[in-house]
């Protein structure tokens, strides 16, 4: 699959890698370099900070040019005049799949139109412009992946600043600027994480209303998105296709 020609998600595409090479170029020199130059410990935190980086980038890259799991059309067409008055049929199997009036094709659970993308997505997400892709049953995991290493990177960059910064300031007392503007960054965290934990169990709770669905255990829902292979191979972009990626494409024979 190309890139969407979408100008919106050509722009945030390149704001994106913008600010990785931004953030790379800072963290190296301007903070790891002016105090750790001369020491081995500057390069290891600079090529363990780069492992991240690279990672992100592939990561992303790859659910960039990824297929998100395009519902395949149909090759002949097909009259859904009766289906379009029902709204949704049922498969042989007892599965409840729907017509898409827009594609002209049957869709499986949990699969949706995209707007800007004009087809139907297995187990569509939302549309993310800062892929300038879909996240679907197909890229999700290289989504998570980018998202993770973005913030594995950023918590490496803030902790070694905050060491650093904690390093010079050995005789800060109680009352100090430097010692209130650490309590003012912890507050922040506790309340972002707060939001976040908060937004994350609300919007599980809202997904999984009204949803009717054959309950599966934890490990076998992330191997659905990871892939099959060992657990160690989940939290690399290189490998490990999601499990029902290869199977489903089976059950459009229309």
């Amino acid at each position: 699959m190309g890139l969407r020609k979408d100008p919106l998600g050509f722009f945030c595409l390149a704001l994106t890698y913008g600010i990785v090479i931004f953030s790379d170029y800072c963290f190296i020199v301007h903070t790891v370099m002016p105090v750790l130059s001369a020491s081995l410990w500057g390069s290891f935190h600079i090529i363990v900070f780069n492992v991240f980086v690279f990672l992100l980038v592939y990561s992303h890259f790859v659910a960039t040019t990824a297929d998100p799991g395009f519902v395949p059309l149909p090759t002949i067409k097909l009259d859904f005049s009766d289906q379009r008055m029902q709204g949704a049929i049922k498969t042989p199997q007892g599965s409840e799949w729907s017509l898409c009036t827009k594609c002209e094709t049957y869709r499986p659970p949990r699969a949706h139109h995209c707007r800007t993308c004009s087809r139907c997505i297995r187990k569509m997400d939302h549309h993310c412009p800062w892929i300038n892709n879909c996240v679907g049953e197909c890229n999700q995991k290289y989504f998570i992946l980018f998202l993770l290493y973005t913030a594995m990177a950023s918590v490496y960059a803030i902790i070694f600043c905050i060491v650093l910064f904690m390093a010079k300031c050995d005789n800060c007392d109680e009352n100090s600027p430097r010692h209130n503007f650490f309590d003012d960054i912890d507050n922040v965290c506790v309340r972002l994480r707060f939001i976040y934990n908060f937004n994350f169990v609300r919007s599980e709770y809202v997904k999984k209303e009204n949803r009717s669905r054959i309950l599966k255990s934890k490990m076998a829902l992330l191997s659905e998105v990871f892939g099959r292979g060992s657990y160690w191979t989940w939290l690399l972009p290189f490998c490990g296709d999601s499990a029902s990626t290869t199977a489903i494409n089976t059950m459009y024979e229309v």
